[in-house]
């Protein structure tokens, strides 16, 4: 029991964290090192001899024999008469080295070494997991849901290891529970107040684009390429791809037979609708396929503001800006150019009427709901089905069938 069982808490880190012979030994031998020069005033003739595997060390003290008369340092030097009682053929002038016993540092001192020792072990743990993730930003990570709270999640990788999901970076519609297995991108690792702090997220643009590589090899060997990345968290992303090989469609590629490959993609993010689009340097042609599923009629496209403005049929106005205008906001991000949406002037739109004439009849949070879908006139809501209707809104059937009472009116 002479070493106190000091190597206990690091044989434990050890199997845990796996840290290297070269470390393990240089951290116990630092710690023995600071020790000896609290007792002794300096380390520089002792051996300190550490056997990792058995937990064991020992400790040689390396000292000058002089005549009795001339002892100095009691540290460095050794009378020739002390000598002599360890072995009695030792003349002056030569080295004895005798074993130091934990025993003669005192009880305080090896409580002390004791501390020291787990102070470094931990800082050693605390530096693996920084040095660890430091470079994985960008890379998917699968963990344990460990503890939840109000404002994160704490999850713990396969070797225990805590890493943070805060509440702004989960899908809004994510529900673990403890024990659950999920999966995140790695956006942020940090050092704070000389903690490893390891920040996930399920809503950065870099997870959909890491599970794209796992479900597309072709993404993953870089015969497709992502151009660009928008995402609304749980509710619509819209992804821009290119291949290089004119033999593969990027996009049925992605979208795997029978949407197969993008399936898991959304079961992961909670049923997100995904557009897949093949990017081109043919702006219009861009812009065109970035508000799908609408169908464009024309468009006119001021480079110098960036600014486009596209012409659509007026059944396809609420498809270009879709539920909350999320479309077309989608659409604006991944083209970066700020889309304005009209309605293509038919034969019989001088006989439309604008919604706003209507507010004496229907409630302005009901006008405002169309308005949303695109809907600004009284024909444009008429030109969509019932079902369209309860489908893009957030409005009861039977308000919906109100309002379209009250419009059909307007034309008898």
């Amino acid at each position: 029991m002479e070493n106190l069982n000091l190597f206990d808490t690091f044989s434990e880190f050890k199997e845990l964290k796996n840290i290297d012979r070269v470390t393990m030994m240089s951290v116990l031998e630092d710690v023995f090192r600071s020790l000896l020069q609290k007792n002794y005033g300096s380390d520089e003739n002792f051996d300190i001899i550490i056997n990792i595997d058995k937990g064991d060390f020992e400790i040689w003290r390396n000292r000058e024999v002089v005549e009795d008369d001339d002892l100095e340092d009691p540290n460095l030097q050794i009378s020739l008469s002390q000598a002599k009682l360890i072995d009695e053929d030792y003349e002056v002038g030569e080295e004895v080295s005798d074993e130091v016993k934990m025993k003669d540092f005192g009880r305080r001192s090896i409580l002390s070494l004791r501390q020291n020792l787990s102070s470094r072990i931990l800082e050693l743990e605390k530096n693996s997991v920084y040095l660890k993730y430091k470079d994985r930003t960008g890379d998917i990570v699968t963990g344990e849901v460990y503890q939840i709270w109000k404002r994160e999640i704490l999850v713990l990788d396969d070797e225990g290891n805590e890493l943070i999901l805060p509440k702004a970076e989960q899908i809004p519609s994510d529900f673990f529970r403890k024990g659950d297995t999920m999966r995140a991108v790695v956006v942020a690792v940090e050092m704070r107040n000389a903690n490893p702090l390891i920040i996930l997220s399920r809503t950065s643009p870099m997870f959909l684009e890491r599970l794209f590589e796992l479900e597309v090899p072709e993404i993953f060997d870089g015969l497709i390429t992502i151009k660009k990345i928008v995402r609304v968290p749980g509710e619509r992303a819209k992804v821009a791809v290119e291949s290089y090989d004119e033999r593969i469609d990027p996009v049925g590629a992605c979208v795997g037979m029978k949407g197969s490959r993008i399936h898991g993609i959304v079961r992961e993010l909670r049923n997100e609708n995904i557009d897949v689009i093949n990017y081109t340097t043919n702006l219009n042609l861009f812009i065109s396929r970035a508000l799908s599923p609408a169908k464009i009629t024309s468009i006119k496209i001021n480079e110098d503001e960036k600014k486009a403005e596209v012409y659509l049929q007026p059944k396809e106005v609420s498809l270009a800006i879709g539920k909350g205008g999320l479309n077309i906001k989608l659409a604006s991000q991944l083209t970066g150019y700020e889309i304005d949406v009209y309605r293509e002037m038919n034969e019989d739109d001088d006989e439309d009427v604008n919604l706003e004439e209507f507010a004496d009849e229907i409630e302005g949070w009901v006008l405002d709901e169309l308005k949303n879908i695109g809907c600004d006139t009284a024909k444009s809501v008429l030109n969509l089905t019932l079902e369209d209707l309860v489908k893009r809104t957030d409005l009861e059937e039977e308000t919906i069938r109100e309002v379209m009472n009250v419009l059909k009116a307007e034309f008898e």
